[in-house]
């Protein structure tokens, strides 16, 4: 028993599992995060885990979606097994003698990438049978492509080997014959191979899966067995070489739909090269490795800071060309831009746009409705489009017309403005549905893998393709992948730019929206709008105060000679919808620069927003109207017990005073809005009411996640709770508030 058990630790296969713990384990981080992503792990909160599971390609997840992954994992497992085969040949040279010794060493060094591949189909069967809701026959369809995919990939890279192998022997075989040649070139005596085997090996795995003891080598040369091993390591690099090309092909040709694989192809591939580059940089750099990284990074900073290189975001529509004419962004600016004269001009102008508003109700004096929705992703998306639907349908359209300001951030907000668009629309053609279901499915379709795909294909290895707004040229990147393809999504409605809703704004046809981001220099709010905003840039007891700082900017003000009515509506929802690392921040001209994220960072519900608009317009409110209706629309319970921050190792002590901010950010901005709302309505001289519907998981542990993709069972949860007995209570107070 113990030869046996020692034969086996020996073993080629075992021996190469211990190594790769042993050295350059940072090849295993690699590992580490595909095993993480696929265990629902890294990157959860934006559904990583569905990139590959649920591959999407051509608009369609099929077999042939799974294939494309399936062949860019078997890019993977080839990547590790060349990069390892040339970084660890040196230890294990018997394999100089055999036929074939790349494809012996695949297959003694496959338990990791067997292993993960087991784990993932069961992660995959298991997620697409409990969340994406498929049955057994299409489950199989995946799971066969995937499979096949990954065959197939495999399959080419031993034909390619196999070739490289012929090549190698023709090349030395006539040296191999003449034996005063091979003395000559390979003298064993003046080339000694000092090494052995350089680890001990008993037994390895040959190409019939059979074990075979291993051979000494001691009688070779050590300049023949490296001659043969360095043939295989440049076939090996063309190999990875294939790649890269493919990558930064995929990246110049991504508008064109064929090229745009899955996300989770891309990433794979990208890990692939990630792997070749560390090996590459160990192998020929060795001790070097870091400093070089070091150097490397010093000059693509010089090469940022003079301006060479510019890997940044851009609001697509604005002018960045007139360097000279750039706003300045400080204190004294921004003073200028919220005069006491400015605030007056600009307060009569949206008084004139809330007469109007007036105009088309029927009632004396009606209700004010003010949409607020929140961020979430495409939780928030489904629940917000459903809810407005549902209303919409409930009160046959007049809700929409009592509505006159939405605001929000990221999800909520894709909804809300498509729905807008589609009001708009039924506007001048009342044979639209405005509650059909394909509109829900529209909004809601997969955003992630898009973002990804482009992140990895464009971003990183073809930052140079260029499109144009007008006489304005922007780079394209994973930006504009997101608007492209949720202007794809949408049916093309809201590609249309900000000014092209003034009129509408303005003659109160169509609700007004404010979007919303957050600069990121000082967490001031930067709103984006058709109408003058100066008095929102203040809260209004200090509209007079000269001393106290604007903590919001007004857009179009700031950026007056940048064009800021060109900018498209995709623009201003992705600035509103920024997450971060996932979305690039949209950087702005002005001078010093300044960059915007997310809405949800300061006021994820937009209901600060609502609250100062109404505070500057009491009077008129009080005037005019029966009161005010704040119809919240969030994908979060606000009781604050759901899902609470605790500590669970020991881990968790140390990290959980940085975690803290982050876990309870929107429990923050809740107890701090309800204070605002609290302070408006015991001085309001008008009735004020505030109405949420709520997303509740009907399983508060399989509630849908926040990020740009859903399931179909998530879909069907969210779609699921407009019904709940709490909704259907605050539904019946809303159409007594509103007299439908």
């Amino acid at each position: 028993m113990r030869p046996l058990l020692k034969n086996i630790f020996y073993s080629f296969p075992v021996q190469l599992l211990i190594l790769h713990f042993r050295k350059y384990q940072i090849l295993l981080i690699l590992w580490a995060v595909l095993v993480s992503a696929v265990n629902s792990g890294f990157m959860k909160s934006f559904g990583a885990d569905s990139l590959f599971f649920v591959p999407e390609y051509m608009g369609q997840v099929d077999a042939l979606s799974a294939s494309l992954v399936g062949i860019a994992m078997g890019v993977f497992f080839m990547s590790w097994n060349i990069t390892t085969f040339i970084l660890h040949t040196k230890r294990f040279k018997f394999l100089a003698t055999t036929s074939k010794p790349f494809l012996k060493y695949c297959m003694n060094n496959s338990i990791l990438p067997l292993l993960f591949l087991l784990f993932y189909l069961v992660k995959a069967i298991q997620y697409n049978r409990n969340k994406e809701l498929l049955n057994i026959p299409e489950q199989g369809i995946l799971i066969i492509g995937f499979l096949g995919g990954l065959i197939l990939l495999i399959a080419f890279s031993f034909a390619f080997f196999f070739g490289a192998d012929r090549t190698i022997l023709r090349t030395i075989a006539p040296v191999i014959a003449n034996p005063d040649h091979f003395k000559k070139a390979y003298n064993p005596s003046l080339h000694s191979q000092p090494d052995g085997f350089g680890m001990k090996v008993s037994y390895f795995v040959t190409g019939r899966f059979k074990f075979k003891k291993a051979r000494p080598v001691t009688h070779y040369s050590e300049q023949f067995l490296d001659t043969i091993f360095k043939r295989h390591h440049f076939a090996a690099m063309v190999g990875i070489l294939l790649s890269f090309i493919f990558l930064i092909t995929g990246g110049f040709f991504l508008d064109i739909k064929f090229f745009q694989t899955p996300a989770a192809a891309s990433i794979l591939i990208f890990f692939a090269i990630m792997v070749a580059v560390i090996g590459a940089l160990t192998y020929f750099l060795q001790s070097w490795s870091v400093l070089f990284l070091i150097g490397l990074v010093m000059i693509l900073n010089i090469l940022y800071q003079n301006e060479i290189i510019d890997p940044r975001n851009k609001a697509y529509g604005l002018n960045y060309n007139n360097k000279k004419e750039r706003p300045g962004y400080n204190k004294q600016s921004l003073q200028q831009l919220c005069t006491p004269a400015l605030i007056t001009r600009d307060k009569a102008n949206m008084i004139t746009i809330l007469d109007n508003w007036k105009c088309r109700q029927p009632a004396e004096k009606p209700v004010i409705v003010f949409i607020n929705v929140s961020g979430g992703g495409l939780r928030s998306a489904t629940f917000t489009m459903n809810t407005l639907q549902q209303l919409d349908s409930i009160t046959n359209g007049r809700l929409m017309r009592q509505t006159f300001l939405i605001s929000g951030s990221s999800g909520g907000m894709l909804s809300a403005t498509y729905f807008r668009e589609l009001y708009a629309e039924k506007n001048k053609s009342p044979s639209i549905r405005m509650h059909d279901a394909a509109y829900i499915n529209h909004i809601t379709q997969d955003l992630l893998n898009p973002i990804f795909s482009s992140m990895i294909s464009r971003d990183i290895f073809a930052p140079a393709q260029k499109f144009a707004i007008g006489p304005y040229q922007y780079v394209k990147d994973r930006g504009y992948a997101f608007e492209e393809k949720l202007n794809e999504n949408s049916g093309g409605i809201l590609n249309r730019q900000l000014k092209d809703y003034g009129v509408d704004e303005k003659a109160a046809n169509i609700p007004m929206i404010i979007f919303n981001s957050v600069i990121t220099r000082d967490g001031r709010k930067m709103m984006i709008g058709t109408q003058p905003l100066s008095f929102m840039m203040k809260p209004k007891s200090f509209s007079g105060d000269k001393n106290y700082t604007p903590d919001a900017v007004d857009f179009s003000a700031l950026f007056a000679r940048q064009n800021p009515g060109n900018i498209r509506l995709l623009t201003a929802l992705r600035m509103n919808a920024t997450f971060p690392y996932i979305l690039p921040n949209v950087w702005l001209p002005s001078n010093p620069v300044i960059d915007v994220m997310d809405a949800g960072i300061r006021d994820n519900f937009g209901q600060e927003t609502t609250l100062r608009f109404i505070d500057n317009f009491r009077e008129w409110i009080t005037s005019n109207t029966g009161g005010v209706v704040i119809l919240q629309i969030r994908d979060r319970e606000n009781d604050y017990w759901q899902h609470p921050l605790e500590t669970g190792s020991i881990t968790d002590i140390v990290i959980k005073p940085a975690t803290m901010l982050q876990h309870n950010w929107h429990n923050f901005q809740d107890y701090t809005q309800s204070d605002q709302y609290s302070y408006l309505s015991d001085s309001a001289k008008y009735n004020l009411h505030r109405l949420t519907f709520i997303y509740v998981p009907k399983k508060e542990e399989r509630g849908a996640t926040l990020n740009f993709h859903l399931t179909a069972a998530e879909k069907k949860d969210v779609i699921a709770s407009f019904n709940t007995k709490y909704n259907q209570q605050v539904l019946r107070d809303l159409l007594i508030l509103t007299g439908n």
